[in-house]
């Protein structure tokens, strides 16, 4: 059965990803306005009466801003970590006692079809996580907002079929940026912060070599990078290292501003 998967939006003005499989629709993050979502869904042919679940990896604004109007409006239950919960922005609203769930990271569970692994990531937020999904034999794994990969992230995601994984900012880039201040500056570069297109590149070659081969760049920086030099930087890395593009390994960009392509996992 095929499993396929879509990044809605990515980027540090909002993120969403849709996973699907079978009769299973599952939305990780919602950090877009509800009804962006809703339109960017209905951009890919689904609808959001079908969304049985919005699993959350952190709670910061552009990963949760429409989550609370998407469950209150459509009665989808919401997954995140107890610690998560308790730091949630009050700008989400409130969600009905019914419709919060709660699990631990690294406990693994079920909605519907979709099988749900977590890990633990290196960011500044109250407990966050990556994930991985399964439906069947085919997996596809989420990991942004991460400082570096932890030998336990590469565990956790070895294998999968997909991966979609950040690209956020060029070094140079965020060096010459004067509107960030030098202690933001700090935190985007420090092992809680956030990958660069080179800290990118060198874990797809490691992952690679577990047997991942498709891969996304995604959550890109709307400042500090581009599409054209987050891709450029990653294929060459990978090229230098004898991995050629549409070959050994499929590369793929997701996007901050508009929905993009949906990917079949056969």
């Amino acid at each position: 059965m095929q499993m396929n998967f879509c990044p809605l939006y990515s980027g540090s003005s909002g993120n969403a990803s849709l996973v699907m499989y079978r009769d299973t629709r599952i939305l990780v993050d919602c950090g877009k306005s509800g009804v962006q979502v809703e339109e960017a869904l209905r951009f890919v042919g689904e609808d959001i009466a079908d969304v049985d679940a919005i699993l959350v990896t952190h709670e910061h604004h552009d990963h949760v801003a429409g989550i609370g109007v998407l469950a209150r409006r459509h009665k989808i239950p919401v997954y995140a970590t107890h610690e998560t919960w308790a730091a949630m922005p009050s700008g989400v609203g409130k969600i009905p006692e019914g419709l919060k769930r709660e699990f631990v990271i690294g406990e693994d569970f079920y909605i519907k079809n979709l099988g749900v692994d977590s890990f633990r990531i290196s960011h500044d937020a109250a407990d966050p996580c990556g994930f991985r999904l399964w439906g069947g034999n085919h997996s596809v794994s989420i990991v942004t907002d991460l400082g570096f990969m932890s030998t336990k992230v590469k565990e956790s995601v070895s294998g999968s079929n997909l991966i979609l994984l950040e690209s956020n900012y060029d070094p140079d880039m965020l060096h010459a940026n004067e509107h960030y201040r030098y202690a933001l500056k700090q935190r985007i570069e420090s092992r809680r912060g956030h990958l660069s297109n080179a800290d990118c590149a060198q874990c797809l070659i490691e992952l690679v070599e577990t047997g991942c081969s498709s891969f996304i760049l995604g959550h890109l920086s709307g400042e500090n990078n581009t599409p054209d030099l987050a891709y450029k930087t990653n294929a060459t890395q990978l090229e230098l290292e004898g991995l050629h593009i549409g070959k050994d390994i499929r590369l793929g960009m997701a996007w901050r501003e508009r929905v993009g392509n949906v990917y079949s996992i056969d």
